[in-house]
């Protein structure tokens, strides 16, 4: 009896490891699958911090038992590497200091949610916008650029977030706004702030529409910084726009209730529907960082996963910064899951990755991304 028993056991867990691990390679297809055409394994993809996680407890089940089955989840983890490298940084014993090496550049990236004011209609909660420009004066960067961004554009409005940024200490600026709001009162977009000054500038519009929020803006900055021309891209990809509801019927499927069903239709069309336009913009910044005649620098709230086909057709041969020097998940975005980093700086080859930071602060559901970096082979 007990060696029946043992027997149905272990079919059981080759049967289920023999699954997780196709699971897992499917999810790591997301790579370089177009999720026009494939958007079901991109759905699989946001579920890959979790097939590794099993993945691995199967290599420490079959390692413990000294099973020949080890060599089955070993396979995969070596398949997956390079999904793995762009989920998990691995440099432990960096640790992140608000001083800087000489000669070095300092890239922030913030998706602000329109510093604050998206969510006004809570009057409850404290106000954030002083808060973050605290923050930004205390990091200091040379190079920042905004997601989300928002310039009021009413005399009622008792601020204007151009005017208080310059006065930090970022007098040249490359701002777009591709939305207008609240009958005018307010207008947002993306926007670069430089301490050095901006030789000329880049504007392209996406073809999506506007009811889907799918025209947003790719800009680019050409900053020269006392000689040297690089140029930075930042940009806002196709967002999911979940709603309140959306996240309520994500807590239904997670708690797995009656209405799981309902609830997870709902929220797959708007998965879909965001791969859609973000497929299409993806091959278009790609194509404008691979023109740049300068060292480029791309950031952004890409929406989007490390394992996903937007994150490796923007990366190509680039580098990540958080790979090349951060540690742990880096999740950037404080809903839904803990391992979303969806916001991201990415740099060429001609640029070397120095620090890496993620503050997760709550005054936006972004968490400002950091990064320290130097041009290589350079005299300072």
């Amino acid at each position: 009896m007990t060696l029946v028993f043992w027997k149905f056991t272990k079919r059981t867990f080759v049967t289920a490891n023999i699954i997780t691990t196709v699971l897992f390679l499917l999810a790591c297809c997301n790579a370089f699958l177009h999720p026009q055409q494939w958007w079901f394994i991109a759905l699989l993809g946001l579920s890959f911090p979790f097939l590794l996680l099993i993945v691995i407890g199967f290599l420490i089940l079959w390692s413990l038992f000294r099973s020949k089955w080890v060599f089955l989840p070993l396979a995969a983890l070596i398949l997956g590497y390079s999904n793995i490298r762009a989920l998990i940084g691995f440099h432990f014993a960096k640790k992140y200091t608000e001083t800087r090496q000489p000669g070095t550049l300092r890239v922030m990236t913030w998706n602000v949610t329109w510093f604050d004011e998206q969510t006004k209609e809570d009057r409850s909660r404290p106000i954030y916008r002083k808060k973050m420009f605290d923050f930004i004066r205390s990091q200091n960067p040379d190079l920042i650029c905004f997601q989300e961004y928002l310039e009021p554009n009413t005399p009622r409005r008792d601020y204007n977030n151009k005017k208080d940024i310059t006065e930090l200490g970022y007098p040249y600026h490359h701002i777009v706004y591709d939305y207008i709001g609240w009958k005018g009162s307010f207008q947002t977009g993306v926007a670069i702030y430089s301490k050095y000054p901006i030789d000329d500038s880049i504007h392209i519009r996406y073809p999506g529409p506007k009811s889907l929020k799918a025209a947003e803006s790719l800009i680019g900055a050409d900053i020269n910084i006392n000689g040297q021309k690089v140029r930075i891209f930042t940009t806002h990809l196709q967002s999911v726009l979940f709603h309140k509801t959306d996240y309520h019927n994500l807590e239904i499927i997670k708690n797995a209730q009656d209405s799981i069903l309902e609830a997870s239709k709902s929220v797959v069309k708007k998965l879909v529907q965001g791969y859609k336009f973000r497929s299409d913009q993806v091959d278009i910044v790609r194509k404008h960082l691979d023109e740049s005649p300068y060292p480029t620098i791309i950031c952004g709230d890409f929406n989007d996963v490390p394992n996903s086909y937007t994150y490796f057709r923007i990366k190509g041969k680039r580098q990540d910064a958080f790979v090349e020097a951060g540690r742990g998940i880096g999740r950037t975005f404080s809903n839904i899951s803990p391992t979303l980093r969806i916001d991201y700086i990415m740099i060429d080859d001609r640029w070397e990755a120095l620090q890496y930071n993620c503050q997760p602060l709550p005054y936006s559901e972004h968490y400002p991304v950091i990064a320290d970096i130097k041009l290589r082979n350079t005299v300072q």
